[in-house]
């Protein structure tokens, strides 16, 4: 089992009142403080005020502190990070109609213009004006206070902590990838990657009625984890071809007589394994990318045509995933605790940012302030 560090007197469920807005700062050195700002305003009628209690970090999180920038988005003014986060509503606006001070609630951390094209047509998550926490510009959760519109806040059942509703941001991702890879009842699944999303995609996969989820990836430890996780069966990636390698985790999933899997998942974005995915892939298959990794890998798309497969790529959530994650936790369909293997306080932070990078455990999570 993996060690957990955390204070001994941190409580999260009963978080002490605060009237200062203590946040969490990354400065364009990469280097970190912390600083206390004003506590943010309501700023629409429809906006509540959310206390955070805890936050899980994300590998775009380690990417913004140990290179600067992911893409076009640049660290060049100083940026609070997080965006997986859950709290307690602090304040309403007059015209919230469905939440109310004290309620527990899981935060959707982007916003959208409402009025684009992509807004319009129920696709938010490709929004080009998306106000997206922790990327620049826009500050993240790493504060006592966040606002957000209340569409985005989402109530969580009492029997789900401020921790698993944390990760309701990433078990949105895995729902929004399945939801892409269409009906999965009965269907062969292969996930490559077994990081938070690979193992959330593997979890979801299961809880849409898959009947063969084959999880692969380099390191044993997580293999072994994803068995307990809803795998049928796993497959560590050998120093082979893409094709040697889709042959062996076919044999895995007992999918070579049916020719390849159903639908693969990438959560890794890394060559050998997309290569290996679309060689595993059936004949009419689907192929969603979730993963990202190098911005340009060589890719063997003849087969996509050969085989006349689908291609699809994943961008955060939409509509609906939000809701049905928590459905899934709500059920039991899912169970999100024995991810979490690391937890620290807030003035931990940096902490938990070296083990996250350190690659230790599975999924760390930071409370307060």
């Amino acid at each position: 089992m993996f060690a957990t560090e955390t204070t001994s007197t941190l409580n999260p469920e009963r978080p002490t009142e605060c009237d200062k807005n203590n946040t969490f700062v990354l400065s364009p050195a990469r280097e970190f403080h912390y600083e206390v700002t004003p506590i943010p305003e309501l700023r629409t009628s429809r906006d509540v005020r959310v206390r955070v209690i805890a936050t899980g970090l994300c590998g775009s999180d380690i990417h913004y502190w140990q290179h600067g920038r992911i893409g076009q988005y640049v660290v060049d003014a100083p940026i609070v990070l997080g965006h997986e986060s859950a709290g307690i509503v602090e304040a309403c606006g007059p015209d919230v109609e469905n939440l109310a001070v004290g309620d527990r609630v899981a935060l959707e951390p982007g916003v959208g213009c409402s009025s684009c094209e992509t807004c319009r047509n129920g696709r938010y998550n490709l929004c080009r004006s998306m106000h997206f926490a922790a990327t620049p510009p826009y500050n993240g959760t790493l504060a006592t206070f966040y606002v957000l519109p209340e569409e985005c806040c989402f109530k969580l059942p009492p029997h789900i902590s401020f921790r698993e509703g944390a990760l309701v941001e990433p078990l949105s991702i895995a729902v929004h990838v399945c939801g892409l890879a269409g009906n999965l009842q009965g269907k062969s699944v292969a996930v490559f990657g077994a990081g938070p999303i690979g193992l959330l995609c593997c979890a979801v996969a299961g809880a849409f009625g898959a009947a063969t989820v084959v999880v692969s990836d380099v390191v044993e430890s997580r293999l072994e984890f994803a068995t307990r996780f809803g795998a049928t069966a796993t497959y560590k990636m050998e120093h082979q071809s893409p094709e040697a390698n889709a042959e062996s985790l076919l044999s895995k999933a007992n999918a070579q007589v049916a020719g390849g899997v159903d639908v693969v998942i990438d959560a890794t974005g890394a060559e050998d394994c997309t290569s290996c995915g679309v060689y595993a892939l059936k004949r009419g298959g689907i192929f969603v990318q979730a993963g990202l990794g190098s911005p340009t890998i060589a890719f063997p798309i003849g087969q996509i045509c050969d085989k006349e497969a689908t291609l699809k790529g994943s961008f955060r959530y939409g509509p609906g995933d939000y809701k049905l994650a928590i459905q899934l936790l709500d059920s039991n369909r899912v169970r999100l605790e024995s991810l979490i293997t690391h937890e620290f306080s807030f003035a931990e932070a940096e902490k938990a940012f070296k083990n996250v990078a350190n690659r230790a455990g599975i999924k760390t999570v930071i409370y307060g302030p």
